[in-house]
């Protein structure tokens, strides 16, 4: 009777490990000492199951504390429908977008991280110029001394400019703007470092910076002899936004004082072969050129309200050709994003963006127009935060048209598309 009684406690302090590792305290294990019976193996090993979490994944720790492992999944069901000035069905859109694998955690050390994350879609692995495949986006071991600073060796996101740092799970449009479309620095491969002073209430300021290939990733080798060149800084005159909230859009976490996010960046591709530096098609004849990027956004939330801007662009001395290839052109200009949205309730929110794109004169022939506006209002409904979510978004793009060529599949017209996000 003692031995079954004592069974039915052991199974009642499993249960409760069990919540509250569910209710985010800490682990049952920390606490209790496991007796040294067959029976108290048994519960050791019970207590070392995965823990589960929808938004947090699935994390695999083993007894020796010398390793650990966050899997999580996710993907984006999009339809997207286009029509013309006349509300005529022009185009139609429907695909998984987005569906991505990914594994994070510690090894040897938590000092010691790592991150890898796969994708698995047309728009995720579409094969590279060179040739190679794209599946891989992440892969990256990071040595993390403190809290204040780390370093990184491998593949990932070049952190330049806010909208490529948050994530595309945590978005309140259906995807980020026509000007990050235009301008973003995606990934690349090479060592990346950030220093942070930590200071959680007042003045804080962090930096972010990297050194890589400048070919974008999965690119594996280049023989031109130029790198790219990263640098951003960021301002908290207000202090750090709650639960992550300067990578997240909307203000989720219901900010109860005004948070504020200055930052700016400036990036040198020296000698890219690529018409977007880490991205696009060959230039042509294997020539190269010098490609400047620059970066300014700002971000202040207050009790459910949150407004964004962002304002972007590229340079190059030589951004054409001399060839007749429509295609071959780096485009320089500028870009102007500014968003704002309100949440209630952490259940339903709203939100407008205006995006503008203003090309320079000299490639004006080649994009076909001086400038394109979006307009766009979107409705999320979120059922566990960014995790899961229903989305739709409409959008009224314009042309200022130049009347030439290029211009001719250039049309004003309305885009209606509709998202589910599901993520564990």
């Amino acid at each position: 009777m003692k031995k079954h009684c004592l069974l039915i406690l052991q199974t009642l302090l499993i249960a409760g490990s069990a919540f509250a590792r569910e209710s985010g305290k800490r682990p049952l294990k920390n606490t209790i000492e496991i007796p040294a019976d067959s029976t108290g193996e048994l519960l050791a090993r019970l207590r070392n199951m995965p823990n589960i979490e929808v938004g947090k994944g699935i994390t695999f720790r083993p007894k020796n504390d010398r390793f650990e492992m966050t899997m999580r999944f996710r993907m984006q069901n999009l339809l997207a429908l286009s029509f013309d000035d006349n509300l005529s069905l022009s185009e139609t859109d429907a695909r998984v977008k987005r569906l991505r694998l990914r594994f994070d955690g510690f090894i040897y050390s938590p000092k010691l991280v790592y991150s890898v994350q796969l994708g698995f879609t047309a728009y995720d692995a579409e094969v590279l110029p060179n040739g190679n495949m794209n599946i891989v986006r992440d892969a990256i071991v990071y040595y993390v001394p403190s809290p204040k600073w780390n370093i990184g060796f491998g593949q990932t996101k070049i952190k330049a400019n806010r909208a490529r740092i948050n994530s595309s799970s945590a978005l309140q449009f259906v995807d980020r703007s026509i000007v990050n479309s235009q301008f973003h620095l995606d990934r690349d491969f090479g060592l990346f470092g950030e220093y942070n002073l930590d200071r959680q209430e007042g003045f804080d300021l962090g930096f972010k910076g990297s050194v890589t290939l400048g070919e974008g990733r999965n690119w594996g080798s280049t023989d031109n002899g130029g790198l790219a060149y990263t640098g951003r800084l960021e301002l908290y005159p207000l202090g750090h936004f709650a639960a992550k909230g300067d990578v997240m859009e909307g203000d989720f976490a219901g900010e109860e004082r005004p948070r504020l996010l200055v930052a700016g960046a400036w990036s040198f591709n020296h000698k890219a072969s690529r018409l977007s530096g880490q991205r696009g098609g060959f230039m042509p004849a294997g020539q190269t050129r010098n490609i400047g990027s620059y970066f300014v956004d700002l971000i202040l939330k207050y009790r459910g309200w949150a407004f964004y801007t962002d304002f972007m662009g590229r340079t190059c001395p030589q951004p054409t050709f001399g060839t007749t290839d429509p295609a071959a052109f780096v485009y320089t200009g500028q870009g102007l994003n500014v968003q704002t949205s309100y949440l209630f309730n952490k259940r339903w929110e709203i939100a407008l963006r205006n995006s503008t794109l203003f090309p320079d004169g000299e490639i004006h022939a080649w994009t076909g127009y001086r400038t394109h506006n979006q307009t766009t209002f979107g409705v999320t409904r979120y059922i566990i935060g960014h995790s899961l979510k229903v989305q739709a978004d409409l959008s009224y793009n314009t042309y200022d048209r130049l009347g030439n060529t290029a211009g001719e599949g250039l049309r004003n017209g309305w885009e209606l598309r509709f998202q589910v996000e599901l993520g564990l």
